[in-house]
């Protein structure tokens, strides 16, 4: 096992003969103890080959877990996992799921059913059994939300109570062949927007070939399953044979999932049979990638009958590391700031993952070219330099002057996988969720999007003002007070972006939970997910300085009197917005 005690016992070892010894050679606390020698220092370790590219379940992840508790304990950080460690162990199940839902379709009074696995397909994890009827049926034409390219199929939509219907896998004619993820998305948009249940066609074939990653790919985390919670589906039910799994998850999956059926030819033309367009011919308006008309179905009841039989037949156990620096204030101290980042990585190149595996999203740029010999995904910058910005942060407010309210920190494991250590903390959390009034998430900071030498003073947020104005403007505010402030850019905060980065980090685990979210990036560069993420590549100065920013927003709201208020206004529309919220 990965965890045994003679693993502890070498990471300690490899810490010793490093030469690093935090307790002697790290400065005082504070904003200026966050200086990027002790970055650099921290980083040629975590991401070195002794770590083996830390993929989950590996001994380098484990060597990297351990790195970090030794130095928390260092640093008088309070362990917060089980048994007074600094381990959460995260519990990583594969589910069979064995029952048989089906959808019930009333078309002015004549009735059709369809079974899963037959004329229709839901997810392995449907969430916990139920019966959920709805009249409400509201067809969107593609469900596409591409504003770069006039094209917004939700503009002006009242999702709330309603079934979401959507066609055309391929999006529309004048969609940018860079908005794969925007497609792969459209469900999972809708649901946030309110849905109660999607149903939508298969993907095609050459949507794939356009680069949409199916459900389960670690490049497209949150996308997942498609119903907007992860599930990392390694079969499907009946279809492929000795399958025993047929989906992997970490946390809870007994609670209520909206349906996201797929559909075939014959359910949706009994669901149009009484529309003002008959499907044969929308269905060829959606081949020919034309435009789509938007028309509620009216006289359709759809019937979701939800009836899982989950088994769980397998366990397998990683960890996230979790430290808290408590608060000053008798009354405030019982609520959290939190901060987090991911330590693991993808591990070992394999055959044919150069060209596939992660979408840098730099046009005109090719990989660079890795040493010779070269197998090890280091992860310098994704997400090492989150990994040791984190550290730095936790020694800063651990040795420093503490705020009035507490501090919890989340090393994050398996954020390549599938979200999942996050997803795991977001369900059993180590201080409760009710708790928290804002967490800060930390990924790849240590470089300038695309190698663009004109982003070295720029950082982008994304999240801020989706779950909290005041959240937004406090940030805006820190940054302005800063004796360098750095340039905000919320162009990836925009719900059209083709990156769909607010749904790709750890973040998103709890902003689902409903608590306001900073995410911290410097973007996308040609090194993402590839062997050539490597120390050499970081900028160090600015690796420093945005671990500065994120102290002090961290800082300035945990002495506030007041928790950021949470009026879910939603993002801004447009790239590139800056600035204070009126």
């Amino acid at each position: 096992m990965l965890f045994k005690r003679t693993i502890l016992l070498i990471a300690t070892a490899a810490v010793l003969s490093s030469g690093v010894d935090a307790q002697r050679s790290a400065p005082g606390g504070g904003a200026r103890a966050i200086d990027p020698a002790s970055l650099r220092e921290w980083l040629a370790y975590i991401a070195s080959d002794e770590l083996q590219g830390r993929e989950v379940y590996t001994e380098g992840l484990g060597l990297a877990a351990s790195f970090i508790a030794r130095h928390l304990r260092d640093w008088g950080v309070r362990p917060a996992g089980d048994d007074g460690t600094y381990f959460q162990t995260v519990k990583v199940l594969g589910v069979r799921n064995t029952g048989k839902s089906s959808v019930t379709i009333d078309v002015n009074g004549r009735r059709q059913t369809f079974a899963d696995g037959d004329a229709i397909v839901l997810p392995a994890n449907v969430g916990t059994r139920r019966v959920l009827t709805a009249d409400d049926v509201l067809f969107v034409g593609y469900g596409a939300e591409i504003r770069s390219a006039g094209i917004d199929d939700y503009k002006s939509v009242d999702f709330a109570g309603k079934v979401v219907v959507w066609l055309g896998s391929q999006g529309p004619r004048d969609a940018g062949e860079d908005s794969y993820r925007l497609f792969a998305a459209r469900t999972r948009a809708a649901i946030e927007k309110g849905a109660i249940a999607v149903v939508h066609p298969p993907y095609s074939a050459s949507s794939a070939a356009r680069g949409a990653n199916p459900p389960g790919n670690p490049d497209e985390p949150a996308s997942a399953g498609e119903d907007g919670r992860q599930q990392l589906r390694t079969g499907r039910r009946g279809r492929n044979p000795g399958t025993t799994v047929d989906f992997t998850v970490a946390g809870r999956f007994d609670v209520p999932v909206p349906p996201s059926v797929t559909a075939h030819d014959n359910f949706f033309e009994f669901l149009f049979s009484g529309a003002e367009v008959p499907y044969s011919r929308l269905n060829e308006l959606a081949a020919e990638r034309a435009p789509l008309p938007h028309f509620a179905l009216t006289g359709v009841t759809l019937t979701f009958n939800i009836s899982p039989e989950y088994s769980v037949v397998s366990t397998r156990l990683t960890r996230n590391v979790v430290g808290t620096v408590p608060g000053t204030d008798p009354k405030l101290k019982d609520t959290y700031v939190t901060f987090g980042a991911h330590y693991d990585h993808v591990g070992y190149e394999s055959s044919g993952r150069a060209s596939s595996f992660g979408n840098f999203g730099c046009p005109g740029q090719s990989r660079p070219e890795p040493r010779p010999g070269d197998i090890i995904n280091n992860g310098a910058d994704d997400d090492g330099t989150g990994t040791v910005a984190l550290m730095a942060i936790a020694r800063a407010f651990a040795r420093g002057a503490r705020p009035r309210r507490s501090l919890a920190f989340v090393w994050h494991t398996a954020e390549e996988s599938g979200l999942l250590g996050s997803r795991y903390n977001a369900d059993y959390p180590v201080v409760p969720n009710d708790k928290i009034i804002a967490q800060l998430n930390v990924d790849m900071i240590g470089r300038n999007r695309c190698d663009n030498a004109g982003e070295a003073n720029t950082v982008y947020l994304v999240g801020s003002d989706r779950i909290s104005t005041d959240l937004h403007n406090l940030s805006e505010d820190v940054n302005a007070s800063l004796p360098r402030p750095m340039t905000l850019d919320y162009e990836l905060n925009d719900p059209a972006d083709p990156q769909s980065l607010y749904t790709r980090s750890d973040h998103y685990s709890y902003a689902e939970k409903g608590i306001p979210v900073i995410f911290y990036t410097t973007g996308l560069h040609r090194d993402y997910h590839f062997l050539t993420d490597e120390v050499d590549n970081i900028e160090w100065n600015k690796l420093a300085r945005v671990t500065q920013l994120i102290y002090a927003t961290g800082q300035r709201l945990a002495n506030l009197q007041h928790a950021p208020a949470r009026d879910n206004r939603g993002p801004r529309v447009g790239k590139e917005r800056g600035g204070k919220i009126k």
